[in-house]
């Protein structure tokens, strides 16, 4: 159904088209939606033999060099912090405590909090929510412990434009809204709100800067690694872990095996569903979900299974994955910035490598605008819309801020010519 949505979207302009390949690429199964993919491979990651691509030995000594080793683990740094923790985890400035206050709301400024924070937002916002949420008390976790587990998260996530510390404080601060849903309150457990809050804080760890589909393309060591199945996904679960299990970084010490493997267990499968592949799919439970609370005649989600709690949980780390245009216009812009810049590296890195440019990575072919629009219409707002009838009335804010978003964006698309009526009016005059 989608996919006959973008094609009628796609028709519309250029740079419709442009739109719908990105939406498809990016939000739809490969399996499902596409049998067969040629991909050329450049002659800069072909073997010494002109004839043919990578032998399967070199493939085969890069796959064990890189199971020996994860990549993107570097040496610990001790923790900033002398003694006493300050109050926000490490030392900020007197005006960082308005933003703080918000925590609560959809939409503080994670930027302002950043700078006023010393560039450790990812710091200050998780150790808040730890202990608003009362979870140092309820697994007795060493607030030193995590303060030196989140300062080396925070030097494990790369200077990226959009996919850096700041987006993983985000969707862990926009976590915590979506849990404070009064239609969920007493679904979930201690231990799952430890997991959810954790899992949005390292979602995106060692972050590269590029897609999945680059990394395969490119015969990238982590595709090699994990077989092209959600690359970078893994890799950020591996990342995670990994540190965990350096002494003066496992805050998860007091946790019993149990509760560290039911912990493990969540963590991944939410991290796992922040693959956009997997959207339709989140997207098509989600529905489920609430039409069996419209058959039940109520306003409480009974959730007694595990597969029913961690599908709440893999969609509200989705909702948060994807909340920049449900955010205030100042702030969805900035993030809008960030991540086309992002995108338009990994195209003039396509370029040079000779690959074909993803979709919405070429400098000058995107209409930032329209992209938006077919962004929030196609992927966002049905995500959001299907949320907001499972938490009747709880969201409805939220899905006016996209709304008004939306608009926003509409009303700013510069004119371009109408390629179907073009072809039209050529056709009538043959």
């Amino acid at each position: 159904m989608l996919n006959k949505e973008l094609s009628h979207f796609a028709e519309s302009s250029k740079s419709g088209t442009q739109v719908s390949k990105f939406l498809i690429t990016t939000y739809m199964d490969k399996e499902e939606d596409e049998p067969s993919i040629e991909i050329e491979v450049p002659a800069e990651v072909q073997g010494p033999s002109s004839s043919g691509p990578m032998t399967l030995s070199i493939l085969k000594k890069a796959q064990t060099a890189a199971m020996n080793k994860i990549s993107g683990v570097r040496k610990l740094r001790a923790p900033s912090h002398d003694g006493s923790i300050p109050e926000y985890g490490v030392n900020c400035a007197r005006e960082i405590a308005v933003h703080m206050n918000r925590l609560d709301d959809w939409g503080p400024d994670v930027f302002k909090i950043d700078d006023l924070s010393k560039n450790h937002s990812l710091t200050v916002i998780t150790f808040s929510l730890f202990k608003q949420r009362n979870l140092f008390k309820l697994f007795e976790i060493h607030q030193s412990t995590l303060v030196t587990y989140l300062l080396n998260l925070e030097h494990h996530y790369r200077n990226n434009h959009y996919h850096n510390f700041i987006h993983a404080a985000d969707v862990a601060q926009s976590m915590h809204v979506l849990l404070m849903s009064p239609v969920l309150s007493d679904v979930f457990t201690d231990l799952e709100v430890l997991a959810a809050i954790f899992a949005g804080a390292v979602h995106d760890v060692d972050h590269p800067g590029f897609t999945n589909q680059y990394l395969i393309n490119s015969n990238n060591e982590l595709a090699i690694m994990y077989n092209d199945e959600s690359v970078l996904e893994q890799h950020h679960l591996a990342v995670a872990f990994k540190l965990l299990q350096d002494g003066n970084c496992d805050f998860l010490a007091n946790l019993s095996r149990k509760q560290r493997l039911q912990f493990r267990k969540i963590v991944i499968d939410m991290v796992l569903a922040t693959d956009m592949s997997k959207h339709m799919s989140l997207l098509a439970d989600l529905k489920t979900m609430v039409e069996a609370k419209k058959v039940a005649g109520n306003n409480i989600i009974v959730l007694d299974k595990y597969n029913d709690k961690i599908q709440v949980l893999q969609s509200m780390i989705h909702l948060a994955d994807l909340s920049n245009p449900t955010k205030p216009i100042e702030l969805y812009q900035q993030w809008n910035q960030r991540i086309m810049e992002e995108y338009w590296r990994q195209g003039d890195k396509e370029k040079e490598l000779g690959l074909e440019i993803s979709p919405m990575c070429d400098r000058g072919n995107v209409t930032i605008e329209k992209s938006q629009v077919g962004f929030i219409d196609y992927i966002v707002h049905p995500l959001y819309e299907t949320w907001a009838d499972l938490v009747y009335p709880d969201a409805q804010n939220i899905l006016d801020q996209l709304e008004e978003n939306r608009e926003w964006y509409q009303s700013r698309i510069p004119e371009e010519p109408d390629t179907a009526r073009t072809v039209t009016e050529e056709d009538e005059h043959k």
